[in-house]
């Protein structure tokens, strides 16, 4: 991108800026006009000062109180004014800055919720929250100085104006300036554009290695590559930081350029202005006045080096976050909405799926947007699940359960046939009939830094309009059914209890158990297990899926199972292998006739059966080293 493409786009930036908030701009230019008109008055009022008042005093050896008096009165009352202007800048420039950074935040959160989730697959967490926090940010860093940059234009001018009207050869100094500041703008932007361009990157992607280390840490921790794990972030942020160094650098070359320009300037002057004054040609008054006008261009000249040298950084990250804004795959909603209050019957039609392609993938399938698509993960899986029957989806790993349960739950589309609930297609449903008739709970459950109630409820108010958190009654009945209030109860302050961030006060049970309850305060017509209770111990689990049958809930229940006593529990079982539907039956119908079924549920009841012994024998271990101990002691 050549310097003048980032310069455009910049200023492009700036303009969008400025019409989202015009009446804040205006202060903050206001009050720059005004501290500027009132820097260049003061030249004036400096220069009749020493005029009027100091020379004459060197000259008669005397000074009256008036005088004095007049002149302390005049440079004060200049400078208060000048106060009010810096006030006002700094206070609109702030203002504006911080509210497009909140409305650029909030814009792209909204725009994230309104992505379909085969979207967010397609990009890194980190990217993401790079996206919202410092490309946003660095959107809008020239929006600082601009309003000042723009207001000292008026002192600019002033300034010039001045500057010749009061001696035009001293003034000739002044505007041979200007060309050298601009040329070393547009030397600087084009080193600075490529630098800042690789700095973004590179802190979304250690962003992303960092989200990344924070949500497996467990997986880290228990393959033991701590070191590995830290030698990779290290690497990455070595790079971030020489990448920072290059753009200090040549930030730390370019800025003593520019403020030493105006330096000179004023030493110029001050040296021809003394010839000049010997020669009789100007009065003192005004080299004063001229030598102080030209520190004062100071001013002008390094707000708009501050927001040259701001914009290309400005523009990569506004074409980063417009990248969010701009990203196709909405998902659109329709208007109907499903009668009655009981289960609902769940159909797949001749369903298939698949994920976006990795760019490394030769794929030549697409999507009606034309965009890639990779292998299928479903093919033509139709089963249904009946009104209030509870039916279990058993496979091997990569069978596509978990994207049965997202489609059933609307997360993503099909790319062929339909998900119906009730005969009805999900894509014609709209968004609230839809929450309010699903509920999904994923695999890994998410926690809110927030109370109990408020995690159950979530914001949500019950049909007469009370908030779902008020309504205790309701959040404990959850909690019963997720088998979750025994160990509520047990909190310091029960449901008002504080969890943290992501529940890391919780077990990882307990914090299934919690996931699983907020589901059921909404009081779902189908709800949807997505091995959210691996976590937790098989009688729980077992408890759970009983007391599910056994309320007064009367949901459709569609649960991903891996346990044989899970698989029981179930009326009915969808066997899935390779994204098809290879058997629909009951369990013992399937293991009967499916070996593939036999083998998978034998497999993984022998892992669990081995797991179990594992951890009676760590016990055990631990149970003899604390006697050893006892006995030691």
């Amino acid at each position: 991108m050549t310097p003048r493409a980032v310069i455009a786009r910049g200023l492009r930036v700036l303009g969008y800026a400025i019409r989202e908030q015009p009446a804040i701009f205006a202060v903050a230019v206001l009050g720059s006009v005004l501290f500027g008109g009132m820097t260049v008055g003061s030249a004036y009022v400096v220069g009749a000062v020493i005029g009027q008042v100091v020379v004459p005093a060197f000259a008669e050896n005397r000074v009256t109180v008036g005088a004095l008096a007049l002149g302390a009165t005049a440079i004060f009352g200049v400078s208060v004014i000048r106060v009010v202007g810096i006030f006002g800048r700094r206070l609109g420039a702030g203002a504006m800055q911080y509210r497009l950074q909140a409305s650029y935040r909030r814009r792209i959160t909204r725009r994230y919720l309104e992505l379909p989730l085969a979207w967010h697959r397609r990009h890194q967490t980190g990217t993401l929250l790079s996206n919202a926090n410092s490309d946003v940010e660095a959107a809008f860093v020239p929006i600082a100085p601009l309003p000042f940059a723009v207001g000292t234009l008026v002192m600019l001018v002033g300034a010039v104006g001045a500057m010749y009207a009061t001696d035009w050869v001293l003034a000739l100094i002044g505007t041979a300036v200007f060309p050298a500041v601009f040329g070393l703008n547009v030397m600087y932007s084009r080193r600075m554009s490529p630098r800042a361009t690789r700095a973004q990157r590179l802190r979304a992607e250690l962003s992303a290695m960092a989200h990344e280390s924070f949500d497996g840490a467990l997986v880290i921790k228990t393959m033991g590559r701590e070191a590995e794990e830290t030698a990779r972030f290290t690497a990455r942020a070595d790079q971030l930081r020489d990448a920072l160094i290059s753009m200090g650098r040549v930030r730390g070359l370019f800025d003593p350029i520019m403020d030493a320009l105006p330096n000179l300037g004023t030493l110029l002057v001050l040296v021809l202005g003394g010839w000049r004054l010997s020669n009789g040609a100007i009065s003192v008054q005004e080299v004063v006045s001229v030598a102080f006008l030209f520190t004062v261009l100071a001013f002008p000249v390094r707000a708009i080096g501050w927001v040259l040298g701001d914009l290309p950084r400005s523009v990569v990250g506004w074409e980063r976050v417009q990248a969010v804004l701009a990203a196709r795959g909405d998902t659109t909603y329709g208007e109907r909405s499903l009668s009655g209050t009981g289960p609902v019957e769940l159909t797949f039609d001749n369903v298939s799926f698949h994920y976006p392609a990795n760019e490394a993938v030769d794929i030549a399938d697409t999507d009606e947007d034309g965009e890639r698509l990779g292998p299928p993960v479903l093919q033509n899986v139709s089963f249904t699940v009946p009104p209030g029957r509870t039916v279990a989806l058993v496979g091997p790993t990569g069978s596509g359960k978990s994207t049965v349960a997202a489609l059933a739950a609307r997360l993503m589309d099909p790319q062929a046939g339909a998900v119906r609930l009730d005969g009805v297609d999900v894509r014609e449903l709209s968004a609230d009939a839809l929450a309010a008739t699903v509920a999904l709970v994923p695999q890994i459950p998410f926690i809110f830094d927030d109370t109990i109630a408020g995690n159950v409820a979530l914001d949500r108010t019950t049909p007469e309009g009370t908030p779902l958190a008020e309504d205790n009654q309701r959040v404990w009945d959850a909690l019963r059914l997720a088998q979750a209030d025994g160990f509520v109860a047990e909190l310091p302050q029960g449901v008002a209890t504080e969890v943290g961030e992501r529940g890391t006060s919780l077990s990882g049970g307990q914090r299934q158990r919690l996931t699983l309850a907020r589901a059921l305060a909404g009081r779902p017509r189908l709800l949807i297990l997505d091995d959210a209770t691996s976590a937790v111990d098989p009688r729980v689990e077992a408890a759970i899926l009983r007391g599910l049958r056994e309320s007064d809930l009367s949901a459709t229940v569609l649960v991903v199972a891996y346990r044989r006593a899970t698989i029981a529990l179930a009326d009915e079982v969808v066997y899935l292998e390779n994204g098809r539907v290879v058997a629909h039956g009951t369990h013992s119908e399937l293991l009967a006739r499916v070996p593939g079924y036999a083998d998978l549920v034998t497999a993984y009841e022998q892992q669990e059966a081995e797991r179990a012994y594992e951890q009676t024998l760590n016990e055990q271990r631990v149970g003899d080293m604390d006697e050893q101990d006892e006995v030691t002691a």
